[in-house]
């Protein structure tokens, strides 16, 4: 009787299993025939198809990733690891107050070869960790025969990010690089809907994005001693001190600075929303305020790109030392101009005022986009100032709002559409080669600072 059950239960894992794994192929397949497919969530029906999930990483962003994967249904997380005794347990911990894991509490690794050596039963891996350790971890899990979700950036270098994509191509498993705004439905519906179906913008001739931070969301991170990484552990991982594990993000050779960490999430929609990549890049930038930091505290980058529409020029920005006007990015043609931005209320539409009065009825109509300004909102006393001044009359653009529901936290879209592709739902929103093209397109930018001039893209960089 007990090896009746036994066998029960081994065959229900087999067919959870193969279940994911044939759903997985789908997902692949189809995912190879589009970039970007329409987003239909995938919910958990059983099961059949709950995914065990490990985690490597959890510092702020991992912690963050796995409280959005806490609220889908079907995720099972079953391993954490991380070399930090503090993380690592405080995770556990966490979880095991949760009612799904009072039986079954996630094991806790240190090492993450150890955990692909023990836990035999998981299906995909969140890699959470720096960037200088993507590349082995994402190796390593699609060679184990995992799916992988990597945060962004891709790796810290393009020899590192060409692995990840022949890794995922020679294991047939998945790989979403976290772009996150690849499936977020304001950018979405952006791209899909204002600037291809709609044509709002007409022709986009420039581009201008930022992510600017104040001195206190930039400032270093410390800990207290007690709880700080052994200094042969630390070694063993790739970090001179505990200092520099915590602030590896200003770290050559571990991460690549602001225009890395923040910038590459809005120059990726700069390619995405074109639909072409950079023919060429100019930058300036230095460690102007934070002396100890080895990458640039500040960077500008203007690049150039050949698109359907023509030229385009799009400059970028990044600052350490203040959080003026926040972050988004401004899509500029000659009949209007878009806003779309994570941040609360930011994103709209603005329509150049020497366009006739109905000329955007037609999407007002199908509800696409929403009127806030009237139809003139000049002053008598501006009219008349502009008759005395014989100034030719510049009505403001009219702002419209774009009629569609944003995501109210960043992540959890994105890891919806991965679990979804498990399942052989959807298709992925930023695979590897999505993911491989920005990192070529943001990693070059460091090298322009450094060279001092203008730098060429040449169309085989973006290929792997």
């Amino acid at each position: 009787m007990k090896n009746v059950k036994q066998n029960q239960v081994t065959k229900r894992a087999l067919n959870r299993r193969q279940f994911i794994q044939s759903s997985a192929t789908a997902g692949i397949a189809a995912g190879t025939a589009l970039k970007i497919a329409p987003v239909v969530f995938g919910q958990s029906t059983g099961k059949e198809d709950e995914i065990n999930l490990g985690i490597i990483g959890v510092g702020k962003q991992g912690q963050t990733l796995l409280n959005a994967c806490k609220k889908i249904p079907g995720i099972r997380i079953r391993a954490v690891c991380d070399i930090w005794d503090y993380n690592r347990t405080s995770e556990i911990r966490r979880l095991k107050r949760r009612e799904e894991y009072k039986n079954q509490s996630p094991k806790g690794y240190i090492d993450y070869e150890d955990m692909l050596a023990k836990e035999k039963d998981l299906d995909a891996v969140i890699v959470a960790t720096p960037d200088f350790w993507h590349a082995d971890h994402t190796v390593a899990c699609l060679k184990a025969g995992l799916h992988v979700y990597c945060e962004k950036e891709m790796s810290n270098t393009l020899a590192g990010a060409k692995r990840m994509v022949e890794a995922a191509r020679t294991s047939g498993k998945l790989l979403q690089i976290g772009h996150q705004r690849r499936s977020n439905p304001i950018y979405r519906f952006s791209c899909d809907k204002i600037i291809k179906e709609a044509n709002l913008l007409n022709r986009i001739t420039h581009i201008h994005g930022q992510w600017n931070r104040s001195i206190v969301a930039c400032k270093p991170q410390d800990s207290k001693p007690r709880i700080a990484i052994d200094a042969n552990a630390l070694k063993r991982y790739g970090y001179e001190s505990m200092y520099q594990f915590l602030n590896w993000r200003s770290f050559k050779n571990l991460g690549g600075g602001p225009i890395v960490d923040l910038g590459s999430h809005q120059i990726d929609i700069y390619n995405w929303f074109l639909d072409a990549q950079p023919i060429s890049i100019m930058a300036t930038g230095g460690t102007d305020y934070w002396k100890e930091w080895q990458w640039y505290d500040n960077v500008y980058a203007i690049f150039e790109y050949e698109t359907r529409w023509g030229k385009v020029r799009a400059l970028y920005q990044t600052f350490t030392t203040t959080g003026s006007q926040g972050y988004y990015e401004s899509f500029m043609g000659d009949e209007g101009s878009l806003v779309v931005s994570e941040s609360s209320g930011r994103s709209a539409i603005y329509k150049e005022s020497h366009l006739p009065k109905n000329s955007w009825n037609e999407w007002e109509d199908k509800n696409m986009i929403i009127r806030l300004t009237p139809e003139d909102e000049r002053s008598e006393k501006e009219k008349t100032l502009e008759s005395i001044l014989n100034i030719a009359p510049s009505p403001p653009p009219i702002k419209f709002a774009l009629n569609v529901k944003r995501s109210n936290l960043p992540h959890p879209m994105h890891l919806e559409n991965f679990f979804a592709v498990i399942r052989g739902k959807e298709q992925l929103n930023c695979p590897a080669e999505v993911g491989y093209e920005t990192a070529v397109t943001v990693l070059k930018v460091n090298d322009a600072v450094a060279a001092g001039c203008k730098l060429e893209f040449k169309p085989e960089e973006f290929k792997v």
